[in-house]
């Protein structure tokens, strides 16, 4: 008697189980997925894309919500949101702005002037063990879980007619260039040369027309989607940066889904990283040429290496070992 006792307990634990699965599957979850990029932007075509794929994979128990040019929040409060759950899910951050708002000064390295070799190289970071052991420190410290990361553009200096032609890193001496309001950030620019000057993303275009700031960085697609080249006369080709977004969501929201569900959209993820991509990449291709001929604007070709030997000047300075760990720039610059 007390053999079948024992086999009933657990036909009924297994009972109740599967079906605590089944209802777990069965869940149907809305997922409010904000930026401060404009409707017209790559990343918001791929956070759109992101939507279809998960719904179709998903059956229609994933539905995302994309909110775009910072209805729902900016890029700050957006992470502060997913931090105490009131946002699910960001694309605006990197690793600059986790450096600050998650206390994570360690971090800060995986965004710094003239780290990556290509797009390739970046990946290989990032997406790999090294950019793991990152992702997964930052989760357990802040409850903010990166799933993926997009490439956002290379970024190049953008600067209004006073300035005049930039060729090299003295000729930013005094110049005020716009940073995100984070410390790694601020780096960027005096790496550089530049006067860093913090400012947000939306305040952009009216501080380069009223010429509160003096110049800005973007990924061409950005300053084209914000038309920047209205307010601004010269485009400088460092490629001090190429610059990525990271699809973040709330650690505790995603660590109670079902595990059919994560892989629903991180495969969604993937199909719409490839395509903002792409998009990315045909807009580089061509807004070069538009920006002269149909804007008159000047793209100045620099003294690149005098930029690449500035920045890692800068970022030899004993106070970067002490942030970073010793050697984590050299490190990540060597990854094969």
């Amino acid at each position: 008697m007390k053999r079948y006792r024992i086999i009933i307990g657990v036909l009924v634990l297994g009972l109740v189980f599967g079906t605590s699965l089944g209802l777990a599957a069965d869940k149907t979850y809305t997922l409010r997925f904000t930026t401060v990029a404009a409707p017209t932007q790559p990343i918001v075509k791929g956070m759109e894309k992101f939507a279809e794929v998960a719904d179709k994979l998903s059956g229609g128990k994933i539905q995302v919500k994309v909110f775009h040019s910072g209805q729902l929040a900016n890029q700050k409060t957006s992470l502060l949101g997913i931090m105490k759950g009131t946002i699910d899910m960001s694309i605006d951050a990197s690793a600059s702005w986790f450096a600050d708002m998650a206390d994570y000064p360690e971090i800060g390295v995986l965004e710094v002037a003239y780290l990556y070799r290509d797009l390739d190289h970046m990946y290989r970071v990032l997406l790999g063990p090294i950019g793991q052991e990152y992702w997964d420190t930052l989760a357990k410290k802040s409850n903010l879980r990166v799933l993926d990361v997009w490439y956002l553009g290379t970024r190049e200096l953008n600067f209004i007619e006073e300035v005049g032609v930039v060729k090299s890193p003295s000729d930013l001496k005094g110049v005020k260039l716009r940073m995100p309001n984070a410390e790694a950030w601020l780096d960027v620019g005096r790496a550089l040369g530049a006067k860093p000057t913090p400012l947000g993303f939306g305040e952009v275009y009216m501080a380069l027309k009223t010429g509160t700031i003096d110049g800005q960085d973007n990924p061409l697609p950005t300053d084209y989607a914000q038309k920047f080249y209205e307010v601004t006369k010269y485009i400088v080709l460092t490629d001090h940066m190429i610059g990525y977004v990271t699809p973040t969501i709330n650690e505790k929201l995603w660590q109670g889904m079902p595990d059919e569900y994560k892989v629903y959209i991180k495969k969604a993820l993937e199909v719409a990283r490839n395509y903002s991509n792409y998009l990315i990449l045909d807009q580089e291709a061509d807004l070069l040429g538009r920006f002269q001929t149909e804007y008159g604007m000047k793209v100045v070709v620099p003294d690149k290496q005098a930029f690449m030997d500035h920045a890692q000047q800068y970022y030899s300075q004993g106070k970067f070992d002490e942030r970073w760990g010793a050697g984590m720039y050299s490190k990540i610059q060597n990854v094969k």
